[in-house]
C-alpha cells in the first residue's frame, strides 16, 4: 500500500469511491501539530476540484492509469474523435477530459490519452503547437514598439491575442495551456 510521501502532480488516486487526479500536493508541518498533507484534487467523473488534508503517512490508494498514443481526427460536434496508431480504431473523447487546449487541436496531432481500464480520464495535449491566422487585422509598418495586443483567429477556429505586427497566413506558435501567443514561425 502507498502512502502520502508517494503523492505526485498527476497521480490518480481512489478517494471516496471516485477517481481523482492530483493537481497540487504541499507537506506542512505547522509549529506544535503533526505533519499532514495539503492535497488539491479533480474528480475525474465530474471535473470538481476539492481540497483535502491527508495525515503525513496516511495509506491512500493509487490507481494504474495506461497511457497510449493517438492521432486526433476530427471534431464531431459533441466529442473529439482519435485513432490508435497501431490498430487504427477509434474513440470518441468528451471534450471536459481534454481541458481548454482541445480548441488547439488540428488535425494529425498526436496526443497521450491515459486510460483507467477501458475509459478515458485524462489528457495530455502537445504544450506548443503551430497555427496559421486564418483572420485579424493587418498589420501596419512600425507596430512592433509597442506591447499592444490584437484578436486574431487561428485555424482551428480559436481566437487569441497577438501582436500588432502579425497578419493572416503567419504562423505562430500558440502554449495550449494558457492560450497565449509565444511567437511566430517561419514557413
Amino acid at each position: 500500500m502507498a502512502t502520502t510521501a508517494d503523492l505526485k502532480i498527476g497521480a490518480f488516486i481512489r478517494f471516496n469511491n471516485d477517481l481523482q487526479m492530483v493537481e497540487e500536493s504541499q507537506h506542512r508541518t505547522p509549529g506544535n501539530l503533526r505533519a499532514f498533507y495539503q492535497v488539491k484534487m479533480r474528480s475525474v467523473k465530474t471535473g470538481r476540484l476539492t481540497e483535502t488534508r491527508f495525515r503525513s503517512g496516511e495509506e491512500i490508494v493509487f490507481v494504474r492509469v495506461e497511457r497510449k498514443k493517438y492521432s486526433y481526427v476530427y471534431h464531431d460536434g459533441q466529442s473529439f474523435n482519435f485513432m490508435d496508431q497501431e490498430t487504427y480504431d477509434q474513440i470518441p473523447v468528451d471534450e471536459a477530459v481534454l481541458g481548454s487546449g482541445a480548441k488547439f487541436l488540428k488535425e494529425g496531432e498526436i496526443v497521450e490519452l491515459m486510460f483507467d481500464g477501458s475509459t478515458v480520464v485524462g489528457a495530455e495535449i502537445p504544450y506548443n503547437v503551430n497555427l496559421k491566422i486564418t483572420e485579424t487585422v493587418p498589420g501596419v509598418k512600425g507596430d512592433t514598439a509597442t506591447g499592444a495586443t490584437k484578436p486574431a483567429t487561428v485555424e482551428t477556429g480559436a481566437t487569441i491575442n497577438v501582436p500588432l505586427f502579425i497578419n493572416e497566413g503567419d504562423m505562430i506558435k500558440v502554449d495550449t495551456r494558457t492560450g497565449e501567443y509565444l511567437e511566430r514561425v517561419k514557413q
